[in-house]
């Protein structure tokens, strides 16, 4: 039987992984300062520089920030939603992942919470799904604030479904989507498709938000297929653009 090579951490790394737990567990919390350099040495028995690599580890991950001067030391960071989000995005980057691809996943991570927002919702919910799109009624015209709020009105959905991983997964699709909104209204600055789009979408809203209302999740859920496909179709109309790496340059 083959033998299996087993690679064994170096010092830094576990000193690392010790004070991640504390920071994931809780034990350590947002906005905490960690003890000094030689405290830390002396609890763990390692060197400064030691100490110095496990720190390089977790600022890498944003989960601490060293500061220099009279009040530094190593601020603790909460993980953050987002931080991951933007690694995400990285790689579909590096991997020259096609916007087609993001879109269609958008479509698969969406459509069920609609449906399922549908069946479990709450008077809470309808409160703040109606609200949302009075407010977009009222932003006619704006194109800019038009954009933003339609991302929220998605991502409140998907919150709203009610399971956090998957609203984890959604939100490291969202700013790649929200760049292709920007992308193509600014390249349709003044023609009209822009305008019929929102229009287009703001009545799909109304309609979800109603189809919630009524628990119809067959509906809910048809529906907001058929509107993120259409979604999808208008963003890739932008020139150039078929790639996540085409939205940088």
């Amino acid at each position: 039987m083959d033998s299996i090579a087993f690679r064994v951490p170096k010092t830094a790394e576990l000193v690392a992984h010790r004070l991640r737990r504390q920071i994931i567990s809780g034990e350590l919390s947002e906005g905490d300062v960690l003890p000094s350099e030689a405290a830390l040495t002396e609890q763990f028995g390692i060197s400064r520089p030691t100490l110095r690599e496990a720190f390089r580890v977790l600022e890498a991950e944003q989960l601490i920030s060293v500061r220099r001067g009279a009040h530094g030391g190593a601020h603790v960071h909460a993980p953050n939603p987002d931080v991951a989000a933007r690694y995400a995005g990285l790689v579909l980057e590096h991997q020259g992942i096609s916007l087609a691809d993001v879109y269609a996943a958008r479509v698969m991570l969406e459509s069920p919470c609609a449906a399922q927002l549908a069946r479990r919702r709450t008077a809470d919910d309808l409160a703040q799904l109606w609200h949302s799109v009075e407010d977009g009624e009222a932003f006619a015209g704006d194109r800019h604030r038009l954009i933003r709020h339609h991302t929220e009105f998605h991502a409140l959905v998907v919150r709203l479904a009610g399971n956090h991983t998957v609203v984890l997964l959604s939100s490291m699709l969202r700013h790649i989507i929200d760049t292709a909104n920007v992308r193509r209204v600014e390249h349709d600055a003044r023609g009209p498709a822009t305008d019929h789009a929102f229009e287009h979408g703001g009545r799909a809203h109304r309609r979800l938000v109603t189809y919630i209302d009524e628990r119809d999740d067959v509906r809910a859920g048809a529906l907001w297929a058929k509107h993120l496909a259409e979604a999808n179709d208008f963003l890739l109309d932008l020139p150039t653009a078929t790639t996540i790496l085409d939205l940088l340059d």
